[in-house]
C-alpha cells in the first residue's frame, strides 16, 4: 500500500494504475476508520481495480473549532486497517496542500437548509468544496459513502449529477455495532453510560418502524413515538428528529413516497445522527435501518 501526501504523488499513481487499464475506486474519508468504513471500501471492490482512500480532517466543514481539535486521529492504525481491507493508496495530504489561498467553494441549494445543515451553518459547503477537490485529485470512477451520513451522500450525488462529474456514487447501508449503534469515528468519545443511552436512538427509529409499517403516515405520529423513546434516556440535547422527502430534503407532514426519518441527538459533548430509509412497496412501506 502506497501513502501519498501530495496531489502530484497521487496523480502520479492514478495515471500508472489507468495505464494498466484498471478501474479506479475511492472511498474519502477524515480517519480514525471502523467497520463502516472498511465496508465501503469492500463494496468499491466489487466495482473497480484500484482501491484509493484519502484521510483528511477537513476543517473547513466544522463549525466548532473544538470539535475539530478533538477529532480522533490514529493514522498508523488507520494504515494497517486500510492496508487489510485492501486499499492500495491513501492520500493523507496536510492542510496546506489542500487549501492555499482558497477562494472558491461548492454550495448545493436546497438541500442543505434543513437536517444537520440548519445547525451546522456552512458544514455542507465545507463538505462538497474538499470533495469536488478530492474528485478532480483521484478522478474515480466509483466513490462509496454510507447512508449514515444520508443528507452528505444525497448532496455529493446531487453535486456530481449538476457538475458533470463522470463519477458513479454508490450509497452503502449504515453498518451498526452490537445493540444498533450507528458506526461513527465519534462514537469514540462517549462514556460507558453515555453509549449506553445512545441506544435509544435505535429504538426511536425501530418504534417509529412498527408505527409505519403497522400503517401509520402523519409525521406528528411517528415523530412523537421516537421522541418518545429518546426522552427515556435523556440525551443532553435532541437536534432535530424530522421527516424528510428523499429527493428533496424538505420536511414532510405525510409519507407518501421515498422518505426518510432522520435524528441527531448529543450524548454528553457527542452529536450522534442516524436515519431509516422509507421505501413505497405498492401500497405499503417497507422501513431499512
Amino acid at each position: 500500500m502506497i501513502i501519498a501526501h501530495t496531489i502530484e504523488e497521487v496523480r502520479t499513481q492514478i495515471r500508472q494504475a489507468r495505464n494498466e487499464g484498471k478501474q479506479i475506486g475511492f472511498v474519502p474519508t477524515m480517519g480514525y476508520l471502523h467497520e463502516g468504513h472498511l465496508s465501503l471500501v469492500k463494496i468499491s471492490k466489487r466495482q473497480s481495480d484500484f482501491q484509493v482512500m484519502s484521510i483528511f480532517v477537513n476543517r473547513i466543514q466544522f463549525n466548532d473549532r473544538k470539535d475539530f481539535e478533538s477529532y480522533p486521529r490514529e493514522y498508523e492504525r488507520d494504515f494497517a486497517l486500510a492496508e487489510k481491507a485492501g486499499v492500495n493508496l491513501i492520500f493523507l495530504p496536510e492542510e496546506e496542500e489542500m487549501y492555499h489561498n482558497q477562494r472558491t467553494f461548492v454550495e448545493v441549494e436546497s438541500l442543505a437548509d434543513h437536517l444537520c445543515g440548519a445547525t451546522r451553518p456552512g458544514h455542507f459547503r465545507g463538505v462538497c468544496t474538499v470533495v469536488a477537490k478530492l474528485f478532480n485529485i483521484v478522478l474515480p470512477d466509483v466513490s462509496v459513502f454510507g447512508r449514515k451520513d444520508i443528507q452528505q451522500a444525497l448532496i455529493i450525488e446531487k453535486m456530481v449529477k449538476d457538475l458533470n462529474f463522470p463519477i458513479r456514487i454508490i450509497i452503502a447501508p449504515t453498518i451498526r455495532e452490537e445493540g444498533g449503534l450507528a458506526m461513527s469515528s465519534r462514537n469514540k468519545h462517549l462514556s460507558s453510560d453515555e453509549r449506553k443511552r445512545a441506544l435509544s436512538i435505535n429504538r426511536g427509529l425501530h418504534a417509529a418502524k412498527s408505527r409505519i409499517e403497522s400503517g401509520i403516515r402523519r409525521k406528528e405520529e411517528i415523530i412523537a413515538a421516537v421522541r418518545s423513546e429518546l426522552e427515556k434516556s435523556t440525551p443532553d440535547k435532541i437536534d432535530y428528529i424530522e421527516l424528510v422527502s428523499y429527493e428533496t430534503l424538505q420536511p414532510i407532514e405525510h409519507i407518501e413516497g421515498r422518505t426518510i426519518l432522520a435524528i441527531a441527538a448529543f450524548f454528553g459533548s457527542t452529536r450522534l445522527i442516524d436515519n431509516m430509509l422509507i421505501e413505497p412497496e405498492g401500497d405499503s412501506f417497507t422501513c431499512v435501518l
